[in-house]
């Protein structure tokens, strides 16, 4: 018959009981699934080289509207900001004062044709006086000097009519191209003359120009470029990064390379033409320009979150057939969207880490599976 079990056994017991039931935790503890990670394989593409730029985008035409003649402004006929074409009417200028210019310079073009025939009309008198010797000669090539005289006030008196007619027509003042109209710098009831400086501005966006600085030795590389292709076209493709870092939809080809290197930058101005549609490019503004090197060419490209960094250089970890996590030293090469050109240090179809690289480390074994979509 066993005795009673004092107060301190017990104690002893539960104390026993506590340990090996954290033994046995830290035992299950160890026993811990391998780490989650999500690999992508390392795939071959045909990737075309590229330069990055930063341009600058203006209009093809721009004009400044200005009056040519003095007046008030009567009306205005167009809304800031919309889109004219080449003739509409955009001010006009008091016209009552030229009006009755051109309606005084017609009274004049008037009297001297009158004058002009009376002259004729003594000089043929004279003639017919002179051969029967009832005037003398002297009377005759006055009178024709007289019509001369007539006929060039006639020329003048046409050529004042001209004038006024147009300056009358400097009172509409049109649209000489077509495109986008900005800010009125003068409103209904202003005075303006041709001293007044621009009434407002009008740029032609679609298609707009794209100009940037390119070095001497990206130069030199484009024509060796340009001698050594099968078609010797020397338009070279661009494409267009947006200010909030998208892609604008629309390439564009260069049309120009400036003739001279700017001394203080020591690099040559390329324009490229590019088309805009929906107005996203605005004269003045700031783009990131990526130029087309050659012909595509197959490289291997990773997800650019794969690629890490540290004092060595750039690595990416590698899951291997034994599902080992293994650092592999890289060299990358340009950038092709959410991917980069690796040129050294993988293999196509490897499988490198993308998700999860936080929870690993070299060595260590883990549970790997496809990232969704590949």
């Amino acid at each position: 018959m066993l005795g009673r079990i004092s107060p301190l056994g017990w104690r002893l017991a539960i104390a026993a009981l506590s340990f090996m039931a954290r033994c046995g935790a830290a035992s299950a503890q160890g026993a811990s699934p391998p780490p989650a990670v999500a690999v992508t394989p390392v795939v071959s593409r045909q990737v075309t080289e590229t330069g990055d730029f930063i341009g600058r985008v203006t209009a093809i035409d721009k004009v400044d509207i200005v009056a040519r003649v003095p007046g008030f402004i009567e009306e205005r006929y167009f809304t800031e900001g919309q889109q004219v074409k080449t003739g509409d009417l955009l001010f006009r200028i008091e016209q009552a004062t030229y009006k009755a210019a051109v309606e005084q310079q017609r009274a004049n073009l008037a009297k001297a044709k009158a004058t002009e025939v009376n002259a004729a009309l003594q000089l043929g008198r004279g003639k017919e006086l002179v051969s029967k010797q009832n005037i003398p000669q002297s009377t005759v090539d006055q009178r024709a000097a007289d019509e001369a005289a007539a006929q060039a006030n006639v020329l003048a008196a046409q050529a004042l009519l001209d004038q006024a007619e147009i300056n009358l027509g400097y009172t509409q003042i049109r649209s000489p191209i077509d495109g986008r109209i900005g800010i009125a710098i003068f409103t209904v009831g202003n005075l303006v003359d041709p001293s007044s400086g621009k009434l407002a501005t009008i740029v032609r966006q679609d298609p707009i120009y794209v100009i940037f600085q390119a070095s001497e030795r990206d130069v030199i590389n484009y024509k060796r470029r340009v001698a050594e292709s099968a078609d010797k076209s020397p338009h070279a493709t661009v494409h267009i990064q947006l200010p909030n870092g998208s892609a604008y939809p629309h390439p564009g080809l260069t049309n120009l390379l400036d003739i001279q290197v700017d001394t203080t930058t020591d690099t040559v101005a390329v324009r490229a033409q590019v088309p805009n549609p929906e107005g996203l490019l605005v004269p003045g503004g700031v783009v990131g320009v990526i130029t087309e090197r050659g012909a595509p060419q197959s490289a291997l490209v990773v997800p650019q979150s794969a690629v890490l960094l540290d004092q060595a250089g750039s690595y990416v970890l590698v899951v291997d057939e034994a599902k080992k996590v293994e650092l592999r030293r890289v060299t990358t090469g340009v950038e092709q969207g959410r991917e980069i050109v690796v040129t050294d240090g993988l293999k196509e179809g490897e499988l490198v880490i993308v998700e999860g690289i936080q929870k690993v480390h070299p060595g260590q074994v883990v549970t790997a599976s496809a990232v969704p979509g590949n």
